[in-house]
């Protein structure tokens, strides 16, 4: 039996996720627990609702559409997340949440009777703007107090995107799922770089996935008057640093093929064009 979706239901959904946070540009502005992004959940479970499919929202924040099985307790995950990066693109996340609702909708359409739960999941903070990874990371039991006390985007946004979405650290640490509960998880998302593109190839099932370590880096010279000391005579923190990126790009494209390296940030201080940096901080 071959099932196809609604293609203009799909679109016409996408479309309409894609105006809530929208810029100018096209793109979307949802940063997880923002209003904007709360407006998107409650869009996902409206739709799900009138599909006829159960709704639900763990103690994470994770909110779900479910196409019932009347005896299993098994549930196969398909998903991804409706919040973005400051600014992002509308594909990144909300295609998953899109097709995965599509996907529900269709075979409950269709009267065929699988052997588990069919559950679309929007994950909590999987673009990292306050934690990373928050609501999947807390379904498999992955999160940790010291993960929530120093959150990569500091305890007060964390303390009020919680407040906003009614959520509370202690149901974050309690949300894990019993493995035996979760057949797998598939996820639909666009892919980020250009191989496929490059390839002429339409869609690629994913082999594996970056492995991302976190620095953050100091370099520490001596302050002094960028006019006057001469070159050869100065600590430039600034410097060491830039020198530190453009080797660390050299150094993993001769002997790291597949892999990849990023400087995204960088701060010279005490930051005046005319002074020359005793400290230069980045992320690596």
């Amino acid at each position: 039996m071959t099932l196809l979706i609604n293609a203009d239901r799909f679109k016409e959904d996408f479309d309409q996720l894609a105006q809530i946070g929208s810029t100018a540009d096209g793109g979307v502005n949802r940063p997880a627990l923002s209003a904007a992004h709360l407006e998107a959940r409650a869009w996902f479970s409206a739709k799900a609702a009138s599909a006829g499919l159960r709704t639900q929202t763990d103690s994470a924040g994770n909110v779900s559409a479910i196409f019932q099985h009347p005896t299993s307790n098994v549930h196969l995950l398909m998903g991804s997340h409706t919040d973005s990066v400051p600014n992002g693109g509308r594909f990144d996340g909300a295609l998953g949440i899109v097709a995965a609702l599509e996907v529900l909708r269709t075979i409950k359409e269709s009267g065929v009777q699988l052997k588990v739960n069919l559950e679309a999941i929007d994950f909590t903070d999987e673009e990292g703007t306050l934690v990373g990874l928050l609501g999947s990371s807390a379904l498999v039991g992955g999160i940790t107090q010291e993960s929530l006390s120093n959150p990569r985007g500091g305890r007060s946004n964390l303390e009020e995107g919680l407040a906003r979405a009614h959520l509370t650290e202690s149901g974050i640490l309690n949300a894990k799922r019993d493995p035996k509960s979760i057949a797998g998880y598939l996820e639909l998302h666009i892919e980020q770089g250009p191989r496929l593109v490059q390839s002429a190839i339409a869609i690629g099932v994913v082999s594996g996935i970056v492995g991302i370590t976190s620095y953050r880096m100091k370099y520490i010279g001596a302050v002094n008057h960028a006019g006057t000391t001469p070159m050869e005579t100065r600590s430039d923190a600034g410097l060491g640093a830039s020198a530190f990126t453009l080797t660390a790009r050299e150094m993993v494209m001769r002997d790291f093929p597949n892999c990849v390296v990023n400087v995204g940030q960088m701060n010279f201080k005490p930051g005046a064009f005319n002074i020359i940096p005793g400290v230069a901080e980045f992320a690596l």
